[in-house]
């Protein structure tokens, strides 16, 4: 089965897929007797093609930082969104205005993908003292946004740091700032999207990574610099025929903010008259709000590919909103009246994403372990440093 560089024509063919990487294997930085799934050694873009070619729906929730990805691979995610404006949110206090460098953003990414790692070999030890069973977890692609509004040196740039940070994707997008709601947004011309295409798909391809997913995203729908009987659905169409003509991306998706089930399913349709092979990504932050929100099992039905969840980091913020509203106003009666099995719950929960297990296993297996009570030494431990 093959994956195409330009999934939308059957032009641009790239890689053979082979292998599923669900088979189970020892590792050298694991202790004799556990198991991790063979994907590890698959790279992370050749894992999205793969996961792209075999599920039918991928959803990539919202991250901004390690441990919220680390919080989606626990819950079994396939993929995991590093979304902008979530990351302005939580790092500057803002909403997404492009005050974040690629240089920042790939950092961050990076010790991301570096964390999804360290945690697939923390869960595959477990924790035996507070009753953590072992377990294989694959590691979720991370795909990120590249803000389209960017010169073609920052997108070059901003591709090297991403494929060096190890994600598997990028989506670029066509809206000039200020970003927030589509409905206020103008649009870049799309001849200049398709030059930072293609731009990226060269770049990616220089550094080594044949196989990184390139995502175009259009906000057509509410383009302001458009003229009033463009503007709307037909001006997204437009702009992601345009793209995949270019023959670049693995994937378009439109910002359809109306949260409307015809309205996707007539993107999709049109598309596909010329595109029948393409693949389509949706944000389904636009349903956050909505009291009647569109099912993940309907965007599957239309031929929705991919869902990613924009603002899904922020608003999980509420919750945690709610805790410091309790302890501001002395509400201790949550963490004092907690019953003994609650509390072995919340250790548990605690045990699974922390590493002090593991690190005691591999420290003992390499012979240099924490000091503690199987120090090899005899000292007073006040002279330990």
């Amino acid at each position: 089965m093959q994956v195409n560089g330009n999934n939308g024509n059957g032009n641009g063919k790239r890689r053979m897929l082979r292998m599923s990487g669900n088979e189970l294997m020892s590792h050298p930085l694991l202790p004799p007797g556990y198991y991790i799934p063979t994907s590890r050694k698959i790279h992370a873009s050749k894992r999205m093609r793969e996961l792209l070619r075999t599920e039918s729906l991928l959803v990539g929730p919202a991250v901004c930082d390690p441990m919220g990805a680390k919080l989606a691979m626990n819950h079994g995610f396939k993929v995991v969104y590093f979304s902008l404006p979530s990351f302005a949110a939580a790092y500057l206090g803002t909403t997404d205005m492009d005050l974040c460098s690629g240089v920042e953003i790939a950092d961050v990414a990076r010790r991301t993908v570096s964390a999804l790692r360290k945690f697939q070999l923390t869960a595959a030890v477990g924790d035996p003292e507070t009753g953590v069973p072992p377990r294989s977890l694959h590691i979720p692609p991370v795909v990120a946004d590249v803000n389209g509004v960017s010169n073609i040196s920052n997108i070059r740039l901003a591709t090297e740091l991403y494929v060096g940070a190890g994600l598997a994707a990028a989506q670029i997008d066509d809206q000039v700032l200020p970003r927030g709601s589509n409905t206020r947004e103008a649009m870049i011309p799309h001849s200049e999207i398709a030059g930072k295409l293609k731009m990226a798909r060269v770049v990616a391809d220089d550094c080594g990574n044949l196989d990184f997913v390139i995502i175009a995203r259009t906000g057509g729908l509410g383009a302001l610099d458009e003229p009033g009987s463009s503007r709307g659905l037909d001006r997204a169409v437009e702009r992601a025929l345009r793209y995949l003509d270019s023959g670049i991306p693995d994937m378009v998706g439109g910002d359809l903010p109306r949260n409307d089930h015809a309205q996707v399913e007539r993107f999709c349709w049109e598309v596909r008259k010329r595109f029948p092979k393409a693949i389509f990504g949706f944000n389904w932050s636009s349903s956050l709000s909505n009291p009647e929100p569109l099912r993940f099992s309907e965007l599957a039905d239309i031929g929705v590919k991919f869902i990613l969840v924009t603002l899904g980091a922020q608003a999980n913020r509420s919750g945690l909103n709610e805790v410091l509203q309790g302890m501001a106003e002395g509400q201790t009666q949550a963490f004092t009246e907690l019953q003994p099995d609650e509390w072995a719950a919340d250790a548990r929960s605690h045990a699974q994403f922390s590493d002090e297990t593991y690190r005691r296993l591999v420290g003992k297996m390499f012979g240099a372990g924490p000091v503690g009570n199987e120090s090899s030494e005899e000292l007073a431990k006040e002279k330990v440093v």
